[in-house]
């Protein structure tokens, strides 16, 4: 509309006056930088509006992330100069719409496309509580359904290569199973086996660097939906079961200590 309009009044001052389009052009051109000093707003809003309609960049009903601008929710509304966002507090942010194209935007629509839901949070164990596993103890965690072929494997493998090695009394010489090591393989069984877990995305557990923290054993896999209760509600049982089989590890959670006074 604005090309259009633009044009039409160059042809029709060109026709009162009885001058060459291209002469009234030239007389502009003294006028251009005050012209785009005053409307720059509205024309990087203009470019920027082009850009997010061919694109398609942002679109009405995006979830998007804009900490510069205190933004995080839904987009409700887009125009030439403004994209308005409509937060989870219900509160509204206008947000300038060459913003959208000259800084970080975080977009949840791929989230939500897909139908899954990223979780990655980790949990510190207690270094003290890290510790090899003897025969009699590797027998009650063979009655774990998770890991009980996965022992019997282990064990198999662990007794052929012990056999060849000096002073094979001294569990440092040789090869043992680690209560944290178990953990790790239960962990991955326990999602592998999840009804809510995407199996056809990234399943990972995973060691971090070990701080005055402990050792965070991280979880990384997708849920099977993007709605966020459902999401929250699968990411707290799944967290509430590694706490509560913490012992049959014999494994601590790492805590600060509690100082009375």
């Amino acid at each position: 509309k604005i090309i259009l309009v633009s044009v039409a009044l160059i042809i029709s001052i060109s026709i009162l006056f009885n001058k060459s389009p291209v002469v009234i052009l030239s007389s502009l051109g003294a006028l251009t930088a005050i012209l785009l000093l005053v409307f720059k707003d509205s024309i990087l809003g203009f470019v920027a509006s082009v850009q997010v309609a061919i694109l398609g960049i942002v679109k009405v009903g995006d979830w998007i992330e804009m900490p510069a601008y205190n933004a995080d929710g839904n987009i409700i509304d887009i125009n030439i100069s403004t994209i308005k966002v409509q937060n989870f507090d219900k509160t509204i942010t206008s947000i300038p719409t060459y913003a959208i194209i000259s800084q970080p935007v975080k977009n949840w629509r791929g989230m939500e496309v897909s139908n899954c839901r990223r979780i990655k949070r980790s949990i510190c164990i207690d270094i003290s509580t890290i510790m090899f596993c003897d025969n009699e103890w590797l027998d009650s965690l063979k009655k774990i359904n998770h890991i009980e072929s996965y022992i019997n494997q282990k064990e198999s493998v662990i007794h052929a290569h012990n056999q060849d090695q000096k002073n094979n009394l001294n569990p440092v010489n040789t090869r043992q199973l680690t209560n944290i090591g178990l953990f790790r393989t239960y962990l991955n069984e326990y999602i592998l086996n999840h009804p809510r877990i995407n199996k056809d995305a990234t399943i990972l557990i995973r060691q971090l660097q070990p701080s005055e923290m402990g050792l965070p054993i991280e979880l990384y896999c997708f849920t099977n939906t993007s709605d966020w209760i459902e999401y929250e509600a699968i990411q707290s049982d799944i967290f509430d079961h590694i706490f509560s089989v913490l012992p049959q590890f014999k494994l601590k959670a790492f805590q600060l200590p509690i100082v009375t006074a």
